[in-house]
This record gives C-alpha cells, structure tokens and sequence, in this order.
C-alpha cells in the first residue's frame, strides 16, 4: 500500500500530524542492524521523531563509522551502552544514569532482534570501555506489530522511553510511550483498514506537544 514517506504508515492513516516535539538534555545513539531501518514497524525512527539529538548508525562486524567514534568520544556526552548487566562486567554495570554530571546523558541503543542484539554487543570492541546500563522494566512490552518470545523484551522506542524517565525527562518519555501507541494504533488501524477516532485523548495530549 501507498506509505507516507516520513512516518511508514499507509498513507490514509498518516499520524505526522501529532508528532510531538520535546526539548531534551539526553540523547540516543542507535545502532541499527542490517535491514532494520527499512522494516516498516521498525521504532527506532520514532526515538528520533521525540528526542531531537538522535543520532543512526549501520552496524557492521567488521568496519565502523568513523562519525560513530567521534561521537562516542565527544567530551559533551556520557555514552551508556543499554543491555542487559548480565552480560558485561561487573564493573561496566550501573543502576542509575548520571544526570549530575556536565556531560550529558548519551544512551547507545541495539536496534536488533534479540539475538542479533547479543551478536552486536559481544563484537563491538568500540563499546567496550562504555558503562552498561541494565534495564528491570516493571511491565511486559505492550508493543503489538512485532512479538518477541519473551514479554520482558521490549521494544527499541519502549526501552529509549525508560532510559529518558531514568535521566528525569518524564514529559519526554510520556511523549514517545504516547508516540509509540500512536503509531501502533494508526499502523494496525491501517492494516485492518479501520478508522480512527482522532480526537481522544492521546491524540490531543500529542497535538498539545506540537
């Protein structure tokens, strides 16, 4: 079907009207496997429609961007890879971000399938060195265009909304758990060829964010 080139869903359920806009001090640094980015129900993208310092990145076993390293290496951010703690050393582990610090927050997030995401973890000597920031989410992934077989793993846009509300950016990680609702209901609403009620109340919460 006809997408909408900026936000991938059919064009007749285009949400680019509601794409919210917060002012944040955190930023993203995504790393995208593969084809990720081109999946239409990929939700990295919509970390970047929210958090205006986002920054994407192929990855690749055996080549790195440069623009990738000098980013990591830039003194105005604290990159924190987010993974799972049990997967690095103690040491790398931490349990809360470091908002106190002049360097701003700079989550670097697996845009992967589950066992890509080990794959890319494991052979990213770059990331090495980085803290490691291992999320306990309270709830299961309530993400619907794609299933994972365990609850507990969330979603690239669901994890990026916890590590904005670790950093204290509650309006921002409202925003994108909202944006990716959105998403989610246009999406499927499209697929199923249903209408939309674009009056309730998340659609006026994200309206309001413009």
């Amino acid at each position: 079907m006809p997408r909408c080139d900026r936000c991938r869903v059919a064009a007749t359920h285009c949400l680019c009207a509601w794409q919210p806009s917060v002012e944040t001090r955190a930023g993203f640094c995504l790393l995208m496997h593969d084809i990720e980015p081109l999946k239409p129900s990929n939700t990295g993208w919509l970390i970047a429609d929210v958090v205006q310092r986002t920054h994407a990145f192929g990855w690749d076993r055996t080549a790195v961007d440069e623009r990738l390293l000098a980013l990591l290496a830039d003194p105005q951010w604290q990159p924190v890879v987010v993974f799972p703690g049990e997967y690095a050393e103690p040491s790398r582990v931490i349990d809360e971000v470091p908002v106190a610090s002049q360097r701003r927050p700079l989550f670097v997030v697996l845009d992967a399938t589950w066992t890509q995401a080990r794959k890319m973890f494991r052979k990213s000597p770059y990331l090495d060195g980085l803290p490691v920031l291992g999320l306990r989410p309270d709830q299961l992934s309530r993400y619907g265009l794609r299933r994972s077989c365990r609850g507990e793993h969330l979603c690239t846009a669901e994890v990026a909304a916890l590590c904005l509300e670790l950093a204290g950016e509650q309006q921002a990680a409202t925003a994108l758990d909202d944006w990716l609702d959105l998403f989610s209901e246009h999406y499927l609403a499209a697929k199923h060829h249903r209408a939309l009620d674009c009056n309730d109340e998340r659609h006026r919460r994200l309206a309001a964010l413009r």
